[in-house]
């Protein structure tokens, strides 16, 4: 592994590990980040004891350094660690926080500066013991009434969003992000149909290890299709089980993310970029890995509009005989 790690006070020795750890990779996230880890607190998360896992934050090369008495503040199981060098990709710091982390489950948060739904850490840990090679993903939205690629240039900022926050009461209850949010790109089909990556991924430590972590050679500030590679991968590894988790998610925050802030039109010039960069290290353009999944968790009532949403255009696809997701 490439670069170092400077890792927080380690955890007393007779601290037993957690079944699960979860690593968030920050890079220049500072205003966000304190509501993410907040997310992920025992205070916000349903279902799942402090004691039962850990959170790890690899901070990428923030301009302001993480500061770990904030995320220590969280839980006595929230740790932060810095990478350095830093790398314009995640895909280092990642693997480090992989390496770092204790849990026999791992979940991936690449993006830092997404908010969880209370239910997704228990549900994620429900779903893995559905197989031993279980590959559990989540949905990915983003803040706003539109894709923050469009939302941006009509003004969407920084205020807005917390406007919006302040409008569901958040963080009271976190099922209301699905209120004032919207399906992010990667997810357009939404549950019934192919996604191209995960928001949050849970993969057990030796599946994880059988895929070698992310890869480094996709060295793109922001990892370019760095994600989308891993999960696809993730997907095609022999036997495994995909569950996609029903009625959980995260919410995209802004951050001036390479990606999800960036105009339309420069955004599809970048995806372009990325894929021929994808084709170049895998020999194959990029698609959606061709599975079907298993749906998986509880909807709550905030949730059902949107399952709506997605189940229509699905069940015209299969009308016409069509896999909603393989095509």
């Amino acid at each position: 592994m490439t670069g170092s790690t400077r890792e927080a006070a380690p955890p007393p020795a007779a601290d037993p590990r957690p079944a699960l750890s979860v690593v968030v990779v920050a890079h220049h996230m500072n205003r966000v980040l304190p509501r993410t880890l907040r997310s992920l607190s025992s205070s916000y998360q349903r279902g799942i004891d402090s004691r039962d896992y850990e959170v790890r934050v690899m901070d990428n090369g923030m301009a302001d350094r993480v500061d770990d008495a904030m995320v220590r503040s969280f839980g006595p199981r929230f740790f932060c660690d810095r990478v350095e060098p830093a790398r314009p990709s995640p895909a280092i710091a990642a693997n480090a926080g992989i390496a770092l982390s204790r849990g026999d489950v791992v979940g991936m948060m690449l993006d830092g500066a997404r908010l969880a739904s209370p239910g997704l850490l228990a549900s994620a840990m429900l779903a893995m013991r559905l197989s031993e090679r279980a590959v559990v993903a989540t949905l990915g939205w983003h803040l706003g009434r539109k894709p923050q690629f469009f939302s941006v240039k009509r003004g969407f900022d920084a205020k807005a969003e917390q406007r919006l926050l302040e409008s569901v009461r958040w963080p009271e209850d976190g099922y209301r992000l699905f209120e004032i949010a919207c399906l992010g790109g990667s997810y357009r089909a939404g549950w019934f149909g192919p996604i191209f990556e995960s928001s949050a991924l849970f993969l057990r430590r030796s599946l994880w290890n059988e895929l070698s972590g992310f890869d480094v050679r996709f060295d793109e500030p922001g990892g370019g299709l760095l994600n989308l590679d891993l999960y696809r991968r993730a997907c095609e590894a022999p036997g495994i089980l995909l569950v996609v988790l029903l009625g959980e998610g995260t919410f995209h925050q802004l951050h001036g993310g390479v990606a999800s802030e960036r105009p339309w039109r420069d955004l599809l010039k970048k995806w372009s970029e990325w894929n021929a960069q994808y084709e170049r290290l895998t020999g194959r353009p990029f698609e959606p890995p061709k599975i079907r999944p298993v749906l998986f968790g509880r909807a709550h009532p905030a949730v059902l509009p949107l399952l709506d949403r997605s189940l229509r255009p699905a069940a015209r696809r299969a009308r016409r005989g069509e896999d909603p997701w393989t095509g």
